[in-house]
């Protein structure tokens, strides 16, 4: 369980397919920009107010950096293995079949729930869009999943929001299709889409920002920093860990790393630029929406501190006196502008969410079936994972079933629950990432590394604790899905992988994702 897959036979099957370095800082910055502006910005919104009241533009500012931090170790191994399976690769190269399995096992958390988060959330501005702007109301049962709450350590539903919700099952399904297609983004296209989340996110800026009240920023931290005692994943910290979410795009520059004249320079420029101007967008908006109409959180009907999703959240949004509280919508940027008398531009930004975000719907789950494929070559998941489809010529079985999977989640659970999950996931990941880094400095120290992480002693570490901390800080729910998850796959694993491992039967240890054989590729990031 600890044999590795030949970072040697790795390096010389990408060499197959060698990349122009044309990349400069400025470039990059703005892929990263691009990639990172996205779902979190204009879904998360609401659940962080929620969490941290006005505070948390102060978690904003940590998750941007812890995920800098992350970044730099992510981009040193990205560099010296360009190649895709991301964190799963790497792992696999450094540490042992065994962890790279439970990372790549880590990253469903990451694609898939993420994509079930991102289609909850385009359902969100959708149902905002066609009841403000066409009049038609959805009806109530298929406009939401169930809200959830903990007994002891058994889930309970509660379906006064809702019992399913078909929008984000649509939008799922729909996208699924595409990509089992073979339908991809052209760059110009990504470019466009990236132009409307930006100018979408300017207009609410500049409009928000002129009918700010001082008043509304008090009190700053009504959750405290951690939350009031007895409770998880609340405060400043808790909407941090849940704000995570709204960054983890910067993997984009991380992976350009190939493509990019001077790494050592440009990919760190491009790293902390884009997630610098990212914190400030980010800042920008979180004021002008704490400043046009508030972010209180709201309370239980007993008094008491809930968590967004749940159930008590449910029934203390239902209260006439919180119908138009900004943590109680489910289209946080486009209420503010209602709420302030632009409704004109508030739809248009549900607009410009609902055009925008499936392109994230289509990344995620893209990813999500490039790692299964990865594994299955591998020989850790089944031969039939890896099947190509004969006309279309994408992995199709694996497309299809990832799809399900999104469309399910999707139906039942709310954003901020699945962006939690989603979370633990990339915590997880990013937290290998950083242990991998060191062990290759001390196994490998002589390899060619086009991009070193500076000061790696002390970044890595500091990524690692921050990691921790933010996962520590999730909801109760969401930490216990990682270890029930990873128990999951440590039977699947033992049960099929262990035995079935092409390394480990010593056939084709070398082939990967850039082989003749494997699927188109070449998505462009939008996160």
């Amino acid at each position: 369980m600890w044999r590795v897959k030949s970072l040697d036979a790795i390096l010389a099957t990408a060499e197959k397919k060698s990349l122009h370095r044309s990349l400069g800082p400025i470039q990059l910055t703005l892929l990263g920009v691009g990639a990172i502006i996205g779902t979190g910005i204009f879904v998360l919104t609401a659940a962080a107010a929620q969490k941290a009241g006005p505070g948390m533009m102060w978690s904003f500012v940590i998750a941007g950096a812890v995920c800098a931090f992350a970044a730099l170790c992510y981009s040193e191994l990205a560099s010296m293995v360009p190649v895709s399976g991301s964190a799963y690769t790497y792992s696999y190269a450094v540490m042992g079949e065994l962890l790279a399995w439970m990372v790549g096992w880590a990253l469903i958390l990451e694609y898939a729930v993420a994509a079930s988060a991102v289609s909850v959330g385009w359902s969100g501005y959708f149902l905002g869009l066609i009841e403000n702007a066409l009049g038609f109301h959805w009806p109530d049962a298929l406009r939401a999943g169930p809200a959830w709450s903990m007994n002891g350590f058994m889930p309970v539903a509660d379906f006064s929001a809702g019992i399913v919700n078909v929008p984000a099952i649509i939008v799922a399904l729909t996208v699924t299709a595409l990509l089992v297609i073979g339908t991809t983004e052209s760059a110009r296209v990504n470019a466009i889409l990236v132009a409307i989340k930006v100018t979408a996110l300017t207009v609410f800026v500049v409009m928000a920002l002129p009918v700010l009240k001082t008043g509304n920023f008090s009190p700053f931290t009504p959750n405290g920093w951690f939350g009031p005692a007895g409770t998880t994943g609340m405060g400043v910290v808790g909407a941090a860990a849940s704000i995570f979410f709204a960054y983890v795009g910067f993997d984009a520059v991380s992976t350009a790393a190939e493509e990019t004249k001077d790494p050592q320079r440009n990919v760190p420029i491009g790293l902390i630029g884009s997630l610098a101007l990212c914190t400030v967008f980010y800042l920008l908006v979180a004021a002008g929406a704490i400043g046009a109409v508030g972010a209180q959180p709201v309370h239980g009907l007993d008094g008491s501190v809930v968590q967004p999703g749940s159930a008590a959240f449910t029934a203390a949004c239902n209260l006439a006196a919180n119908k138009e509280a900004l943590v109680c919508s489910n289209e946080a940027l486009a209420h503010v502008l209602r709420q302030i008398n632009f409704p004109v531009l508030g739809n248009f930004l549900g607009l410009a969410a609902n055009l925008a975000l499936p392109s994230v719907i289509l990344m995620m789950i893209y990813g999500q079936t490039r790692i299964f494929f990865v594994m299955a070559r591998d020989g850790l998941l089944p031969k039939s994972f890896a099947t190509i489809h004969p006309k279309w010529k994408t992995p199709y079985v694996v497309t299809i079933f990832t799809g399900l999977c999104v469309a399910l989640a999707a139906a039942f659970f709310p954003v901020g629950q699945l962006a939690d999950i989603s979370n633990s996931g990339t915590l997880f990941a990013f937290f290998m990432v950083s242990i991998a880094v060191m062990v290759l400095r001390v196994k490998d120290p002589n390899r060619p590394r086009p991009f070193k992480t500076p000061l790696v002693w002390v970044i890595a570490p500091i990524a690692m604790v921050g990691c921790a901390v933010l996962y520590l800080n999730l909801p109760f729910e969401a930490m216990a899905v990682l270890p029930v998850w990873g128990a999951i796959g440590l039977v699947i694993y033992f049960a099929y992988g262990f035995r079935k491992s092409h390394v480990g039967k010593g056939l084709r240890g070398e082939v990967h994702e850039l082989d003749d054989d494997a699927p188109p590729t070449g998505l462009p990031g939008a996160e």
